[in-house]
């Protein structure tokens, strides 16, 4: 009898101790569930601060690099400058919101194309504040559908459209047209800007094509989450074309 007592104890010893490290799991599972839900709330928080921020930069740079041209010549130059800082800035930003973003989740509808190319427009517009630029879009564009995210496309696109702004002057040309294959389709945004100069182009990166690591990390990161790519071609003094292309499932209708 002493033996089989002796051996309640043991086991009932052993079962508190095992509860108590149980227990000891659990709150501390717990504190870090509280941990890293407040690091997340932080992060959301200085993730809309960041974008704030960098869209506060871009349309003050818009419209002062719209408007330098007004200027006589010295303080042009420099208003110019002070304007490609701040959207320097503004693209930094961008690109360290992007890397930290993770895994983007979408919601597809059907979008007709047009109007939301024309919505993309008027948005850059706005940002150039008294500079203007000569949009042209397409009459192909019109009848095409596609399954895609709105935010995450409008965003992709008024990014593309704001650096052709940027690299184009009072009244030059912006082109906008569709161009469909049997496994893609693509929208092809061209301008008449300065193109880039060899030196700005990313290590490695083809002749005559422009690095991404211009402001375009989101709008690249928008378009590869519907499984598509971004691609951008230059040549100093001619100009820039931009390839946004999607897979031909995304297309709904045409």
């Amino acid at each position: 009898m002493p033996g089989f007592f002796l051996a309640l104890l043991l086991a009932l010893f052993v079962a508190a101790l095992a509860l108590w490290r149980v227990l000891h799991l659990t709150r501390r599972l717990r504190a870090m569930e509280l941990a890293a839900e407040s690091a997340r709330r932080m992060a959301e928080g200085r993730g809309r601060c960041l974008g704030l921020v960098a869209r506060e930069l871009q349309e003050p740079g818009l419209a002062l690099l719209a408007g330098a041209p007004a200027l006589p010549a010295g303080p042009d130059r420099a208003i110019a400058a002070a304007a490609q800082h701040l959207l320097r800035l503004s693209d930094d930003l961008s690109d360290y919101l992007s890397a930290e973003s993770g895994p983007r989740r979408l919601a597809p509808e059907a979008l007709p194309l047009a109007p939301l190319l024309a919505e993309a427009i008027a948005q850059v517009a706005v940002r150039l504040g008294p500079g203007r630029r000569d949009w042209r879009l397409a009459e192909g564009f019109a009848g095409l559908t596609l399954r895609a995210d709105r935010r995450a496309l409008l965003a992709a696109l008024t990014q593309v459209l704001a650096r052709a702004a940027r690299m184009t002057r009072e009244g030059e040309t912006v082109d906008l047209r569709p161009v469909l294959t049997e496994e893609a389709v693509s929208i092809v945004i061209e301008d008449e800007g300065a193109g880039l100069p060899a030196a700005d182009l990313s290590p490695g990166a083809a002749p005559g094509t422009r690095g991404l690591g211009f402001g375009l990390a989101t709008a690249r990161s928008l378009v590869e989450a519907h499984g598509g790519s971004l691609r951008l071609e230059a040549l100093p003094g001619i100009g820039a074309r931009a390839w946004l292309t999607l897979p031909r499932e995304r297309l709904v209708a045409a």
